[in-house]
């Protein structure tokens, strides 16, 4: 195998790798906390055929460093009388009528924040940055001995000179610790989402530098020759590129999927699909439109704000290990918390006694207690009844009744997951092909597509570990933007040109031979958000595409306004490995009690109500619809 996808799950490690005919090897452990599971090297090492693979590795490291806090000291530098900014935030709220909700806090402590005497107004006046103002700043700094350091000072996105000079002394001063300056990591404007983007960039470095390092070393270890890193916006980072972006792979994981999943729309014609990867602890909803995943650059992980781009993802907590419970008014809930890899749901035999969907599914005979897990870890019917038993008897009801009430809130918690990236996008999922895939997803093909009103599913080949099929085939990518702030009606060709000169020599460098794709941030004047479209042509092309997209974001548009452009952004990408999905080996037929994937040939019908088992998943077909194998391996979900 030439090209390797690793994808480290909250659950599961799932190992794809792609020889040079197409054929697929796979490989599913438990996962190990923060690190690479052994037994996942492993898989890589035995199948390895190639002298020199390619590894695209994604990692769940910066996401639990945010949602757990585990990241180190960080000290914040911000221009004077802008210290509290973190704590202002912006005056929108999650939840409009909860008045008690709390505030996740920010990543760093107040005391921890450092004012800088300086200002560049947004008119150009400047009050000068000192030399001895820097050395006081170095020494307040010192005294904290943080483990990382964040500069965003007022207006840096404009004019970078004093942001520069402080984060150059900072670097001589302290050449063991990660500076991270705004006019680096989001040179745009909106002062909030700027400085919290870079704050988290510094949280995280340390704790991605040195986790990124170890893989290096264990890469090399194995004959790896490329080593790669997801980023969130669906394109590979080289390790010196992601070691300097750690933000940027808050996503890491997720985006592998979404990948995953237009490759293999592409091998059957499908441009337009929604997208839904349930693993072990959550369940991740996305959209790829005319063959390109839709993304965006504002979000948030564990409530701190990163306005970097990011492919457009809507996590809920419905994973197969998402925890059934009572509240105190007696209601069924599921999740968000989740059982993990240990000690799993009950039905695992490692020690969990409380109730999961995994447990429900059991128990429903949705699983198959013969169809080993990862690790050959075998489902324990009995322990999966008296989980849902115990906390039947506290709702009152029967086993069963109760086993199918979670997967019931379960769906549900997954259909608002998915009207929220289409329906409340201005996009209509009945024109759409659901995409269910992860260990879970395709459990709940029909009664996904049921509630949205879809009539076409596709389960993919290996559905179990595609986003690590999608990371072995994702394309090398950075992303570059400016602040522009210009009517679109004053630009012509060769002013949109020179704006982005600076960021096409910047691509040219880190990325050579990538295609160039130009973009632009747009907006009604008055308007507090923007939309992003192509910025080929002049200005006034630019405003077209921004009213049609205007319109099918939110229903309208008024052509007659003028159009602002805000930012203007470079995406450099080079192609990953084409990849062309050909089935595994077919299995002898046996005799099981079940259709089993690997036994079904092209062309071969399956109706509804019906359970297929696969080596990585199990697919359920509800009544009144029918699935045909596709010769690739993956299935045609349709209505009958």
């Amino acid at each position: 195998m030439s090209v390797w996808g690793v994808d480290v799950g909250g659950t599961f490690t799932d190992v794809v790798g792609v020889g040079d005919d197409g054929r697929i090897a796979v490989g599913k452990v438990r996962s190990s906390r923060n690190e690479l599971a052994p037994d996942a090297w492993r898989h890589v090492h035995m199948a390895a055929d190639a002298p020199s693979p390619s590894l695209t590795h994604g990692t769940t490291v910066a996401t639990n460093a945010l949602l757990e806090r585990s990241g180190g000291r960080t000290v914040l530098l911000t221009t004077a009388g802008f210290e509290d900014l973190l704590w202002l935030r912006r005056q929108d709220r999650a939840d409009l009528y909860d008045l008690a909700r709390q505030h996740p806090p920010p990543l760093v402590e107040r005391c921890d924040v450092i004012g800088v005497q300086e200002r560049i107004g947004a008119t150009g006046t400047v009050v000068p940055l000192t030399r001895a103002e820097i050395e006081r700043v170095v020494a307040e700094v010192a005294r904290r001995q943080p483990g990382a350091v964040a500069v965003s000072l007022l207006f840096s996105f404009r004019d970078s000179g004093h942001e520069a000079r402080l984060a150059s002394a900072l670097r001589q001063a302290f050449r063991n610790v990660p500076v991270a300056a705004s006019h680096e990591v989001l040179p745009v404007f909106r002062e909030y989402e700027r400085t919290s983007t870079v704050t988290a960039e510094a949280y995280l470095r340390p704790l991605v530098s040195g986790y990124l390092k170890r893989m290096g070393r264990a890469a090399v270890t194995h004959g790896i020759a490329d080593l790669r890193i997801m980023a969130s916006s669906g394109g590979t980072l080289s390790l010196v590129q992601a070691v300097e972006r750690a933000a940027s792979l808050a996503l890491s994981g997720p985006a592998g999927g979404v990948e995953g999943a237009r490759l293999v729309g592409a091998s059957l014609r499908e441009r337009d699909l929604l997208t839904l990867d349930m693993g072990g602890t959550s369940a991740d909803a996305s959209v790829v439109l005319d063959g390109q995943p839709l993304w965006q650059t504002d979000g948030a992980v564990g409530g701190i704000p990163l306005a970097l781009p990011h492919v457009l993802i809507e996590t809920v907590g419905a994973g197969g290990g998402s925890v059934a419970w009572a509240d105190r008014g007696g209601a069924l809930r599921v999740g968000p918390r989740s059982a993990g890899a240990s000690p799993g749901p009950a039905c695992y035999g490692l020690g969990g006694t409380e109730p999961t969907v995994t447990d429900a599914a059991l128990v429903l005979g949705w699983l198959d207690p013969a169809q080993p897990l990862a690790d050959e870890l075998r489902l324990e019917r009995q322990r999966a009844e008296d989980a849902i038993g115990r906390l039947a008897r506290t709702l009152a009801l029967s086993p069963g009744r109760c086993a199918e009430g979670i997967v019931e809130v379960a769906t549900a918690t997954m259909v608002r997951a998915l009207r929220r990236v289409s329906v409340e996008r201005g996009i209509d999922p009945r024109q759409l092909v659901l995409v269910p895939f992860g260990g879970a997803g395709p459990l709940f093909t029909c009664r996904l597509a049921e509630q949205l009103g879809m009539r076409r599913a596709i389960v993919p080949p290996h559905a179990g570990v595609l986003s690590a099929l999608g990371l072995a085939a994702a394309p090398a990518r950075i992303e570059l933007a400016a602040s522009l702030h210009c009517p679109a009606a004053t630009l012509q060709a060769t002013h949109l040109a020179h704006a982005y000169r600076d960021m096409e020599q910047e691509a040219a460098h880190a990325l050579p031979g990538a295609a160039l794709r130009r973009l632009a941030d747009c907006r009604y004047p008055g308007q507090g958000y923007e939309l992003t479209v192509g910025a080929e042509g002049d200005g006034g092309d630019v405003a077209r595409r921004f009213h049609e997209r205007h319109r099918q974001r939110f229903g309208h548009a008024d052509p007659r306004r003028s159009v602002e452009v805000v930012n203007v952004r470079l995406v450099a990408e080079r192609p990953g490995r084409s990849l062309s999905l050909v089935a595994t080996e077919r299995s002898s037929p046996a005799s099981r009690p079940r259709p089993y994937l690997p036994d079904l040939r092209a062309d071969d019908v399956l109706h509804g109500p019906c359970m297929i088992d696969a080596p990585d998943c199990t697919i359920r077909l509800e009544p009144g619809w029918m699935a045909t194998v596709q010769p690739s391996g993956a299935l045609m979900v349709e209505r009958t």
